[in-house]
C-alpha cells in the first residue's frame, strides 16, 4: 500500500474519534430529506470522506463524518442533492473544528516527506 493510500484511509483511532463525535448519521441528525420508502436503507453507519480518497482526501477526523448507507450513497451519487449535502457537511465540520481548512484535508506528498 502506498503512502498516499495509507494517508487517505481512516485509522482505527480516527474512526473511533469520528464515531464518538457524531454518534449517528450527520444528515439524519439534521433531518435531511429522506423518503419513507428509503428508511430501511439507512441501516448501518459508514464513515464518509468530505474530500474523497480519489482526490487525495486524508483519513483524518476533520475530513470525515458518520453517514447512514442511504445518505452516504446520496452524497456520492446524488446529482441534485450533492451540492446541498456538501455545504451541510462542510458546515458540520466547521462547527466542530475552529481552524477547519479544506486545504489541510488533501494529501500532499511534500508535507509527508518533511
Amino acid at each position: 500500500m502506498s503512502k498516499r493510500s495509507r494517508a487517505c484511509e481512516f485509522s482505527e483511532k480516527a474512526r473511533q474519534e469520528i464515531i464518538k463525535r457524531d454518534k449517528e448519521c450527520i444528515f439524519c441528525k439534521m433531518k435531511y430529506h429522506m423518503p419513507p420508502e428509503e428508511f430501511t436503507a439507512s441501516g448501518g453507519l459508514q464513515i464518509m470522506h468530505f474530500i474523497p480518497r480519489s482526490q487525495g482526501g486524508l483519513g483524518i477526523p476533520k475530513n470525515g463524518a458518520l453517514g447512514c448507507i442511504y445518505h452516504h450513497m446520496l452524497l456520492d451519487n446524488g446529482r441534485d442533492t450533492r451540492e446541498d449535502m456538501m455545504l451541510m457537511f462542510q458546515d458540520y465540520l466547521v462547527r466542530h473544528y475552529e481552524n477547519w481548512n479544506r486545504k489541510e484535508l488533501v494529501y500532499d506528498k511534500w508535507h509527508f516527506l518533511r
